[in-house]
């Protein structure tokens, strides 16, 4: 199967395009490369091209006969988002127009969208199922909501079978730990303690202490890369049986701050500053999910479920590009 993976240059594009290379799929990757690197995306075939020309999508589906299209070609920043919300909407609700509307224009229906816990903004429960409300409190997590209901009606009217993947924390380094996180600037909390452990920060900063957890310190739920991408493949495969699918993708297991920090500490065996600061607006104390549906229906459960493994990989990837990918 020929799948176009939009946003392919990126963390988690460019290690599902390794994979899709692994399992025997024909991925292209289409990447403006605004944050994504080239020398992540290796030996694929690559076409440098935006979501905002429709043209180009269009030639591109044809030339290479798309099967199937997997979306990770969004902003993901919360807090730019509040700052710039029309670049938010501009790509990641227009791009994903243009995109769909190119889709049906060559008439590929498969179509695999990144979406984001965030949809569900300050959820009243966790741990989080795919019928808790989608009710997102910032531009990044409207426009990820308004996005799905674009794929929701667009499958119902028959033009289109698709799968909403709602993740957690993606992190650790893929591919036997080949492909990692290089966002910049990094706002990522695993690679910016990386970095401190590196020396390549002064200190890692703990935005709020008190919250009602055991420490104190805000609890996520992460998964490994290498689980989020291997959802996808069953996610793709299930859409020759079903036209809506929306699941949740973590560990159901969540990990604070500071044991994300240590267990930092323990893997690197380094020893660096930890400030504490003032909360940030926003974060919930607990946020992590229920991935019954996707375990029932995929068969689908996380292999690397340990933070001391995820850890393990991103840190080995980064003591391997210290000053991130080359280009």
């Amino acid at each position: 199967m020929r799948v176009l993976v939009c946003g392919g240059a990126g963390y988690i594009g460019s290690n599902m395009t390794a994979m899709l290379n692994t399992e025997g799929y024909e991925p292209v990757v289409f990447d403006n490369l605004s944050t994504g690197h080239r020398s992540a995306v290796r030996h694929t075939e690559f076409v440098e091209g935006d979501l905002a020309d429709y043209e180009l999508l269009v030639k591109t589906l044809k030339k290479y006969k798309i099967e199937a299209i997997m979306h990770f070609a969004a902003f993901i920043e919360v807090g730019e988002s509040v700052q710039e919300p029309l670049k938010y909407y501009r790509n990641n609700l227009s791009g994903t127009e243009n995109l769909l509307s190119a889709a049906e224009a060559v008439g590929v229906e498969k179509f695999v969208f990144s979406s984001t816990a965030a949809v569900y903004g300050m959820p009243k429960q966790v741990p989080v199922t795919e019928d808790s409300p989608a009710e997102p409190i910032n531009p990044y997590g409207q426009t990820k909501w308004a996005a799905e209901r674009m794929c929701h009606y667009q499958s119902q009217a028959g033009k289109l079978r698709y799968a909403s993947l709602r993740y957690f924390n993606a992190c650790g380094a893929g591919n036997n730990a080949a492909l990692g996180e290089d966002h910049r600037p990094e706002s990522h909390l695993i690679p910016l303690t990386i970095r401190t452990a590196m020396g390549k920060r002064n200190e890692v900063k703990i935005y709020g202490t008190d919250y009602e957890t055991p420490d104190g310190t805000c609890i996520r739920d992460y998964i490994h890369i290498d689980d989020l991408c291997r959802a996808h493949l069953l996610a793709l495969d299930k859409l020759d049986q079903r036209c809506e699918l929306v699941y949740n993708l973590g560990t159901e297991k969540g990990y604070s701050v500071k044991e994300v920090i240590e267990t930092v500490k323990k893997v690197s065996g380094k020893n660096f500053s930890v400030v504490a600061a003032d909360r940030r607006p926003g974060d919930a104390p607990i946020l992590t999910c229920d991935a019954t549906k996707a375990r029932n229906e995929l068969g689908w459960k996380a292999e690397k479920p340990e933070l001391e493994e995820m850890v393990s990989t991103a840190w080995q990837w980064h003591n391997e590009h210290p000053d991130g990918y080359p280009d």
